[in-house]
C-alpha cells in the first residue's frame, strides 16, 4: 500500500485541489488518510480506482450512446 500526497492525487487526475476537496465533501471522491497534525495524504490504490470508475463511466455512457446511434440509424 501506497500513501500519494495532495500533489500526485492532482497529477494524477488533472483536477484542481479545489475540486478535489469538494469531491472528498459530496462523497464521490476517496477521503484522505491524516499523516499528521496538518498532513494528509491519499491511499493510492483508492485514487487509482476512482479514476478506472471513471472510465468505466466514460465507457458505458459511449456504448449507450453508440447503440442509441445505431437503433435510430436503423429505424430510419
Amino acid at each position: 500500500m501506497r500513501i500519494i500526497r495532495l500533489k500526485e492525487v492532482i497529477d494524477s487526475t488533472g483536477l484542481a485541489r479545489s475540486t478535489i476537496y469538494k469531491y472528498i465533501s459530496e462523497g464521490t471522491f476517496p477521503k484522505p488518510v491524516s499523516l499528521g497534525d496538518r498532513c494528509v495524504g491519499w491511499v493510492d490504490s483508492e485514487v487509482h480506482d476512482w479514476i478506472l470508475a471513471r472510465i468505466e463511466e466514460r465507457d458505458h455512457t459511449e456504448g449507450t450512446a453508440v447503440r442509441a446511434t445505431c437503433h435510430l440509424s436503423m429505424a430510419s
